[in-house]
C-alpha cells in the first residue's frame, strides 16, 4: 500500500470507480475523456514533459493554461511521465495494471514503438478497455497518414457541402471532426465497459476519424447512392438547394422554420399574404417541396419588413420554431442557458475566477458536477503515484527523470 494515500475527490456520477488513463492530446481525445470524467470516472491525464499542445492554443493568462485547454480538461488529474526513459515507461506500466480504460490518439506505429500497443498492454491487464482514436482505419491504405480536423472535413465530403451558396468550398469554423469523433469515442468506451461488465473481458476499440465523419455526413446525404442503379445524385436536396438561410429582419438576423402545413398556412394568414401560400401550394407537402426555393425566397422578403422582436412575438403566438441569431459572446446571457445554469462561475487556483460550462447531461440518481479544476502540468503526479503504491523513494526517481517545464 502507498505510504501517503490521499482520498480521491468525491463523485456521484455513474462512472464513479472507473479509472481512465488518458494519453490523448489536442481536442478529439481530451473532449472524449472529459465526458468520461464528467460522468464520474477518475481520469488521469498522462502528459509528456512538454504537456498537451493545446495548453498553448487559445486565450491565456499564464503559460500552459489556455482557454481551450481549460475547456477540455476539467475533472481530470495530470501526471507527467517521460516515456523516453525507463522510469517513465515503468510507471505507466504500473498504472495500466490498475486501470479500467486506456485512451490514446497517437499513431499506432508510434505507440507500439513505446511498448504500449494493444497486445503489450493486454498482457499487463487483460480486462482493460483499450480505445484508440486514429485518423484512418488500420485495415485501409491510409492507415499511416497524419490526420487533423481540416483533413477529415475535406476527406469526408463536409467541405464540399459548405460552399455558402457559391462555388468556393469552406471549412466549418469549428473543430467538428475532432469533436464528433470524440463523442463517438466516448460511446465506444461505454459500450466496451458494458461488455466487460457482462463478459469479464477487455478489448481493443478503434474509432477512426474519416470513417466516423463520412458516416456522420452521409446520414442524410446518401441520396441516390443508397439504391443500386439509381440515377439520382447523392445529397439531401432540401438542404443543398432548398434555400434555407438565416433571415435578415429590419434590425438583425433570425432563424425561422415554418415546417408543417399548418405552420405555413398560419404564417401567411397572420401576415395577410394568403396569396403567397396559395401560389407556393403550402397546403400540400409534395407540391410545397416542388416550390421550396421560391417559398423560402418569399419568406426572406417578408422577414425584412419587421424587427426581430416583432417576428419573435408572432412566431411564439403561432408556435413556429424560431430564434434570434446569437453571437458567441452573447451566449452566457441567452435566456434559456442562463436559466438552466449552463455557465458557472468557478475559481481556479492559478487562473483565478473562471466562467466554465457545466456537464450538459442530467442524471436524477447520479448527478454530475465540476468537481475538479483543469490541472496544471503534472499537478497530480505525486498524488497519483502514491495512490498507485509507489514509495516516496520510487516516486522521487520517476519525478527526477522528468523535466516539467512548458515551452
Amino acid at each position: 500500500m502507498p505510504d501517503g494515500q490521499r482520498q480521491r475527490a468525491p463523485s456521484s456520477g455513474p462512472l464513479d470507480g472507473i479509472r481512465v488513463l488518458d494519453l490523448t492530446s489536442v481536442v478529439l481525445g481530451p473532449l472524449a475523456t472529459q465526458v468520461l470524467a464528467d460522468l464520474g470516472a477518475d481520469v488521469i491525464k498522462i502528459e509528456g514533459p512538454e504537456g498537451d499542445m493545446m495548453r498553448a492554443n487559445g486565450v491565456s493568462q499564464h503559460a500552459g493554461m489556455s482557454s481551450i485547454y481549460l475547456a477540455l480538461n476539467r475533472n481530470k488529474r495530470s501526471v507527467v511521465l517521460d516515456l523516453k526513459n525507463e522510469e517513465g515507461v515503468a510507471a505507466l506500466r504500473h498504472l495500466i495494471a490498475q486501470a479500467d480504460v486506456l485512451v490514446h490518439n497517437m499513431r499506432v506505429a508510434a505507440i507500439e514503438r513505446l511498448g504500449f500497443g494493444y497486445e503489450a498492454v493486454a498482457a499487463l491487464n487483460p480486462r482493460l478497455v483499450y480505445c484508440m482514436a486514429t485518423g484512418f482505419g488500420q485495415d485501409g491504405p491510409y492507415k499511416d497518414k497524419p490526420a487533423f480536423d481540416d483533413i477529415i472535413q475535406a476527406g469526408s465530403g463536409l467541405v464540399s457541402l459548405n460552399t455558402n451558396g457559391g462555388n468556393r468550398p469552406e471549412y466549418v469554423p469549428s473543430l467538428i471532426a475532432d469533436k464528433t469523433t470524440g463523442l463517438v469515442l466516448t460511446n465506444a468506451v461505454l459500450a466496451a465497459l458494458l461488455h466487460r461488465e457482462r463478459r469479464g473481458m477487455g478489448q481493443c476499440v478503434e474509432v477512426p476519424m474519416l470513417e466516423t465523419m463520412a458516416s456522420f455526413v452521409l446520414a442524410e446525404h446518401m441520396g441516390g447512392m443508397t439504391f443500386e442503379g439509381s440515377t439520382e445524385s447523392a445529397g439531401y436536396a432540401r438542404l443543398l438547394h432548398g434555400g434555407r438561410r438565416p433571415l435578415q429582419t429590419r434590425d438583425g438576423w433570425i432563424c425561422a422554420l415554418p415546417y408543417t402545413d399548418r405552420h405555413w398556412r398560419a404564417f401567411f394568414h397572420a401576415v395577410g399574404r394568403d396569396d403567397i401560400g396559395d401560389d407556393c401550394r403550402v397546403a400540400d407537402k409534395s407540391q410545397r417541396n416542388a416550390n421550396i426555393r421560391k417559398l423560402y425566397q418569399r419568406l426572406a422578403e417578408l422577414i425584412l419588413e419587421r424587427t426581430t422582436a416583432e417576428w419573435m412575438d408572432l412566431f411564439e403566438q403561432l408556435d413556429i420554431p424560431a430564434t434570434p441569431i446569437h453571437a458567441l459572446g452573447d451566449l452566457p446571457e441567452h435566456p434559456h442557458l442562463k436559466a438552466v445554469g449552463l455557465f458557472q462561475e468557478t475559481h481556479h487556483p492559478t487562473e483565478g475566477p473562471l466562467r466554465e460550462i457545466r456537464p450538459p447531461m442530467r442524471f436524477s440518481a447520479t448527478p454530475l458536477s465540476l468537481r475538479r479544476h483543469a490541472p496544471s502540468l503534472g499537478e497530480h503526479t505525486h498524488e497519483v503515484l502514491l495512490e498507485a503504491g509507489f514509495t516516496r523513494e520510487e516516486m522521487t526517481r520517476v519525478v527526477a527523470t522528468t523535466a516539467t517545464a512548458v515551452d
